[in-house]
């Protein structure tokens, strides 16, 4: 398929056609379709937003706007939007939602952490984020998710989803959500604190994997946090916690054999050094108590998601076999299962 030809009419809207070399699928996001655009004289990255888990895309980007221009007015790399010919942040064609935004150059991104070098940086890199928008007003942001992190209530559609059963798919899963739901008491710890005040509101990027860091391949330094689409408000024990779900994990989301997964609590330490030099002063005593805790609860929140997603059908992640979801569902486990004993949480019932 000629994607130039597929994507001409979409195109127009945001740059002259003639300029336009090609367009060729880009990247390794479970959620939107992202291609590369390379013209005469620049890249260009265009994605068709997934208007099932973005409804609202108008309010999807007006929060990126808002975000990335603050950002910008602290003089801090960041996505820049590319508006159509009239003026918008997106376009629309058959029922379909398109932006764009300017491609990044130099720089890579890491699906695992190569050292614990680079685990640091990434660190200081979301530390960095959530300092440049400490003074950013984190309730004037949309949910565009509503209660995308909010544990408890992942757990009832996780249930939800148990007892319906609609593809046949429990008795493929039943240890795996038996250990689930022993753990049903351990998860609302972050989401109490905000509600009464012990742990503060902010703007939080709440998809802090690794490979949403643009990385300068020569110096190994981060340039931009990528993938803004979950930006809203929440705890940064969300950001914090899901980086190392990601990050300090010996193996990759949807690796099958789980003998190869292990939490390597050396890239935890060396996440949280750079997170915690980058926020310094920022970080109350009741965030960084909750620091292994929020690891924890970000991982089994995922498995969580994983597991529910595979008993519904696949409607959510993207998946490459039936039982991919699955798959990444026994990672995040595995992955829960150590850092219980080397965190010494009491987590079950």
């Amino acid at each position: 398929m000629d994607c130039t030809i597929e994507f001409e009419n979409i195109l127009d809207e945001f740059l002259d056609r003639e300029a336009i070399m090609s367009v060729s699928p880009y990247g390794e996001g479970h959620i939107n379709g992202t291609f590369l655009v390379e013209t005469k004289n620049k890249k260009y990255i265009l994605q068709q937003i997934n208007t099932k888990v973005f409804p609202d895309v108008e309010k999807l980007m007006e929060n990126i706007i808002h975000v990335t221009n603050f950002l910008v007015s602290k003089n801090v790399t960041t996505l820049e939007v590319i508006k159509t010919q009239d003026g918008r942040a997106f376009t629309e064609a058959n029922g379909k939602y398109f932006r764009m935004y300017t491609f990044i150059e130099n720089s890579v991104t890491y699906q695992q952490s190569e050292s614990a070098e680079i685990f640091e940086e990434s660190g200081y890199a979301f530390g960095c984020f959530q300092k440049h928008l400490s003074d950013f007003d984190a309730s004037s942001l949309y949910e565009t998710i509503p209660d995308f992190h909010n544990t408890p209530k992942r757990f009832n559609d996780f249930m939800a989803a148990y007892n319906e059963d609609k593809c046949g798919r429990l008795k493929d899963c039943k240890k795996e959500a038996e250990f689930i739901i022993q753990r049903k008491n351990s998860l609302s710890l972050i989401t109490d604190g905000i509600k009464d005040g012990s742990i503060p509101l902010r703007v939080t990027h709440n998809d802090t994997k690794l490979n949403n860091i643009l990385m300068n391949p020569d110096t190994g330094k981060a340039r931009a946090i990528i993938d803004l689409d979950t930006v809203m408000p929440g705890s940064m024990l969300y950001d914090f916690g899901d980086s190392i779900r990601f990050g300090a994990s010996t193996a990759e989301e949807d690796e099958p054999d789980t003998e190869k997964v292990h939490f390597d609590i050396s890239l935890y330490n060396a996440y949280k050094n750079g997170f915690i030099r980058a926020m310094g002063s920022a970080v109350t005593p009741a965030e960084e108590e909750l620091m292994p805790y929020s690891a924890y609860l970000m991982t089994i929140e995922c498995g969580m998601r994983f597991l529910t997603d595979f008993l519904s059908g696949d409607t959510y992640f993207k998946t490459k076999y039936p039982e991919h979801n699955l798959v990444r569902c026994r990672t995040q486990l595995k992955l829960v299962s150590e850092m219980e004993q080397i965190f010494n949480l009491h987590t079950t019932d």
